[in-house]
């Protein structure tokens, strides 16, 4: 069976959908998932499944929280190797050396179109780069990331797609969560 990822955008932050990582866990389990696991608070499972699309997968999930835990939440999923592919293609590996930080991988929910990214790239108002490949958005917040201005809102809103960030250091423990 392969190893998924799913992040779930905007749970347990600011004290908005509060969701115990134990009952993701478990909800997981008891729709017929394998080996489930969490990384942090944040809204981050590793599991295995049946092989499925992932956009089959987000919205089954997104369904079933719904149903069961009572909350709203946006689910990106990949899988093991598309992380693994994730993390070779980063466009910056000198700031993920440097500063990982500050690297951060956003996930969306569908791949944007170049129009789209160049409209992006030329709102940005701050020293922030942005660089897509395929559904995801490699972004480096040189100057910090709580005061900027290119926030997930601003990149749905330009991108047409919902997304949810990880920094590189996460990004990397999730890729390597799917090897064991």
């Amino acid at each position: 069976m392969p190893h998924y990822v799913a992040l779930l955008r905007g749970i347990n932050v600011g004290g908005r959908n509060m969701v115990a990582m134990t009952d993701l866990r478990q909800l997981l389990e008891g729709l017929g998932f394998a080996d489930v696991r969490s990384l942090l608070q944040s809204g981050n499972l590793i599991f295995q499944g049946k092989r499925r699309a992932s956009e089959t997968l987000e919205r089954f999930l997104e369904v079933e929280t719904k149903k069961h835990l009572e909350v709203s939440i946006d689910y990106h999923v990949r899988t093991g190797d598309e992380l693994q592919a994730i993390v070779a293609d980063n466009p910056f590996p000198d700031e993920a050396e440097r500063d990982p930080g500050h690297l951060v991988v956003l996930f969306l929910k569908k791949a944007p179109e170049a129009r789209s990214v160049q409209a992006l790239q030329s709102a940005i108002q701050g020293p922030e780069i942005v660089h897509a490949v395929g559904k995801q958005l490699y972004a480096v917040y040189s100057a910090g990331i709580g005061t900027s201005k290119l926030t997930n809102n601003a990149i749905d809103k330009k991108l047409g797609s919902r997304c949810t960030g990880r920094n590189w250091n996460t990004v990397l423990k999730l890729a390597a969560l799917t090897q064991e």
